[in-house]
């Protein structure tokens, strides 16, 4: 496969020049936007609109930039996001709009509508084919993901507390699922419980939503119920204690290959094209109700018609930037026997992998990790 276009700018503006949302359009433009041929097409423009108390989300500007020049070109563009698996603010339609809406995403500041993908309870899913797929056969995306003429990816690429990193792929693969599809993801992994290291807050159970935690009143010691347990890691991230793991290192590379084959169900057989911004770049994903301080500098905007190129891009910016005194890494670093792995995401949360993704991506055809990174600085 050829190496895959890459465009880039930087986040720098100049006193009475283009504000971002201006250079932001202009980046879209330059690589290639308007040959999507969107007129009178259905657009999905797939975003996370943050959990509620997360600050760290893209703002509506850059939303509201893509959806102007994808009307500029003729197309009807909608802005989507699929129901998540656990507990909190997103969990249904209603739920999910009031949180997008607290956020700021509204049809005035976006300029356009938004559409929850998996209907009000995320049900409303299709079943779509992964050609090539090893792990799933059928993915379960949103509905009206799936009605979209033409799709668009635009993420805010951070940290990730299990997948490294969340870019692209995780956007559309994981983003797209609906609720079955992210169980479907999620499905092949249990954590364990270290009963010397829980403390008993029960902060973890809270997050369970498949009642997969099971807290013992006598020894005031949490277990999991292997029964319910879907390995979705929702109580990893909750434990301040790291009392909870995955038992099966291999459940995360799982969790990587069967959402690169969400990723391809997604994009395959229709008109795609996906932007990344590298910025308040939080340890962990923007469903945490929290953020963090960043771990690494603001580095650009980046767009491509290649998710797996364009998360390559991305994350081999990342890994050349030096992270941010007082962020997870540096912490990390300054602690006794930390071993550096060379590795920007390893050394935010040593636990999380992300190769695996990339590789079986290129493997089953996604894309190319071999691009030509075009500066339009």
């Amino acid at each position: 496969m050829e190496k895959a276009n890459v465009y880039f700018t930087d986040f720098h503006t100049e006193a009475n020049g283009d504000g971002l949302p201006t250079k932001l359009k202009k980046l879209i433009k330059k690589a290639g936007i308007a040959d999507l041929n969107l007129e009178n097409k259905f657009v999905a423009i797939k975003m996370h609109f943050g959990e509620m108390g997360n600050i760290s989300y893209l703002r509506p500007n850059y939303a509201k930039a893509v959806v102007d020049v994808v009307k500029e070109f003729g197309g009807k563009p909608f802005l989507t996001d699929c129901n998540t698996l656990y507990p909190g603010s997103r969990k249904n339609a209603l739920e999910h709009l009031y949180c997008a809406w607290e956020n700021g995403f509204t049809p005035l500041s976006a300029g356009c509508p938004i559409i929850i993908g998996d209907g009000l309870k995320g049900t409303d899913d299709v079943e779509v084919p992964v050609v090539g797929g090893e792990y799933i056969k059928a993915a379960k995306i949103g509905r009206a993901v799936m009605d979209a003429d033409v799709f668009i990816s635009l993420s805010h690429f951070k940290g990730h507390e299990m997948t490294g990193f969340g870019g692209a792929l995780k956007n559309i693969g994981m983003g797209c699922g609906s609720r079955a599809g992210k169980k479907d993801q999620h499905s092949n992994g249990q954590p364990s419980v270290e009963t010397a290291d829980c403390v008993g807050c029960r902060r973890c159970q809270k997050e369970c939503a498949n009642n997969g935690l099971v807290f013992d009143e006598t020894s005031k010691k949490m277990s999991v119920d292997q029964a319910n347990c879907v390995g979705c890691g929702r109580c990893i991230g909750a434990c301040n204690f790291d009392a909870i793991q995955f038992t099966n290192d291999a459940a995360v590379k799982e969790l990587n290959c069967r959402m690169a084959e969400y990723t391809k169900a997604v994009v395959d057989g229709r008109p795609n094209f996906h932007i990344s911004l590298v910025l308040d770049v939080s340890p962990n994903c923007d469903c945490h109700c929290e953020n963090d301080a960043p771990i690494l500098p603001n580095i650009g905007m980046f767009a491509s018609f290649d998710p797996l190129a364009l998360d390559q891009a991305c994350a081999d910016a990342c890994l050349k930037a030096e992270p941010l005194p007082g962020g997870q890494i540096d912490r990390n670093m300054r602690k006794p026997g930390f071993v550096d792995q060379k590795d920007n995401f390893v050394n935010s949360t040593p636990e999380s992998e992300w190769k695996s993704c990339m590789e079986h991506a290129e493997k089953i055809g996604l894309g190319t990790r071999a691009y030509h990174l075009i500066d339009l600085r």
